[in-house]
């Protein structure tokens, strides 16, 4: 490919484009996963009450079952007098019912004895007499109790494809006996690194000067897990276009041999996406426009459509590729670290959720704050600024887009939008915080 053929490929979007534009179809399979292996999965498909929740009639304070109309009128000067006719217990059936006139002694959970439509706090009552209940405050029809199906009827939804399971989640599908369910597999996210200049973390304490560990490889695993998928390390090419484009083949590709489409020979990259080593490839480095970038050609040699976009209107991380590649989303990040990871968070998390089912991503945490400082910016390009929180205050932190540094001092960040030329100081922001 010539630098002609290069700059072509050159095309520059804006992050509310790569968000809602590049859409890759790939999902992961479906499979089925016991509740201890499902917090944050994806359910497949929606799983619906088989009866009703909780199932019965219980009381949600410790008092008395009454019939409500039984003590209308009642108040600490004109108390009404109820006859106590037993005690609904935990865990077993009712064995009296609440005629007219009478109560039944009742602790928190314990189901509703027959006649009954309301339960009366204990502390709105007095003893008359160990069988004389004296009521000093009247109740409405179901205070102080949940119906039989309050929680969910027979045949509700108790969770929706698309949203990641939370505990309270799980905590309903056991109220309702379901103790396994269909959901999307962990995407499996192969990540690549690419540098002359790049050596493992795990390299000897001193290295040649001109050497640096790969900081962006662990930290983007981390990143994937915390998307919802499995990560994997290919390992580091050098800045050759066709040891990369022979590395990214492999990750592709996975240790199988790959099922052609048709004839066509494997050098035309058509990959069969159900044979494919991983779901989501990540190349770390290399993305941007110069005489070493060989990455978009390596990347464009892949398989069809190809190349969906070469840089984005985003600082920092404008050198960013997205392709989809014989059915698997390629994401090229810049080469400094800090670049790699914030473009990753904004635009590898979403794509690694969406290729895994997540249709419904988990809000991010976020805070307000007052802007400590001015923040220029230029009109047409997203500007992520990290910050560090004092107080309500939040203080822009700046330094190059290779200092690690400035994202451990990092409490959030803050979005510059597209249509603005900065933020004043003063400003009221909302800061997205680093969970």
């Amino acid at each position: 490919m010539t630098a002609r053929d290069q700059r072509e490929f050159f095309t520059v979007k804006t992050v509310s484009e790569a968000l809602t534009g590049f859409r890759p179809e790939r999902r992961t399979p479906v499979e089925s996963v016991g509740l201890d292996d499902a917090l944050g999965r994806v359910p497949a498909e929606p799983v619906s009450a088989p009866h009703a929740l909780p199932g019965f009639a219980r009381a949600t304070v410790d008092g008395f079952a009454v019939r409500a109309a039984d003590t209308y009128g009642a108040s600490e000067g004109l108390p009404s007098y109820l006859d106590l006719a037993g005690e609904a217990r935990m865990g077993r059936p009712p064995e009296t019912e609440v005629r007219q006139g009478t109560a039944v002694a009742i602790a928190t959970g314990a189901p509703l004895p027959p006649g009954a439509d309301a339960v009366l706090k204990i502390e709105h009552t007095q003893a008359a007499t160990p069988e004389l209940l004296e009521v000093l405050r009247p109740v409405t029809p179901g205070e102080g109790m949940v119906r039989a199906d309050e929680d969910a009827a027979p045949g509700d939804e108790l969770v929706r494809p698309g949203r990641p399971l939370r505990a309270q989640d799980l905590g309903m599908l056991a109220a309702a006996g379901i103790v396994e369910l269909a959901v999307h597999a962990r995407p499996r996210v192969s990540i690549v690194s690419t540098g002359d200049e790049l050596v493992s973390a795990a390299a000897p304490e001193t290295l040649p000067v001109g050497q640096v560990r790969d900081s962006s490889a662990p930290a983007l695993a981390a990143l994937v897990r915390e998307a919802g998928g499995e990560p994997s390390f290919a390992g580091i090419v050098p800045d050759n276009r066709e040891a990369l484009s022979e590395k990214l083949r492999e990750a592709l590709q996975g240790s199988k041999p790959t099922t052609l489409k048709g004839s066509d020979p494997l050098s035309r990259g058509d990959l069969d996406p159900s044979s494919a080593g991983c779901d989501v490839l990540v190349v770390s480095a290399g993305s941007s426009v110069g005489s070493r970038d060989e990455t978009a050609a390596a990347i464009a040699s892949l398989g069809e459509p190809g190349i969906w976009c070469h840089g984005l209107a985003f600082r920092p991380g404008k050198p960013t590729i997205l392709a989809d590649c014989g059915g698997v989303p390629v994401i090229g990040l810049p080469g400094n670290p800090r670049s790699a990871l914030v473009v990753f968070r904004l635009i590898g998390m979403p794509i690694v959720r969406l290729v895994g089912g997540c249709t419904e991503p988990p809000p991010e945490p976020s805070v307000r704050a007052r802007l400590a400082r001015d923040l220029p910016s230029a009109a047409g390009r997203l500007d992520v600024v990290q910050v560090r929180l004092d107080g309500d205050e939040a203080e822009p932190l700046f330094g190059s887009s290779s200092l690690l540094s400035i994202l451990t001092a990092a409490d959030g960040y803050v979005v510059v939008p597209e249509a603005a030329t900065g933020l004043a100081a003063g400003s009221d922001v909302e800061v997205m915080l680093y969970r």
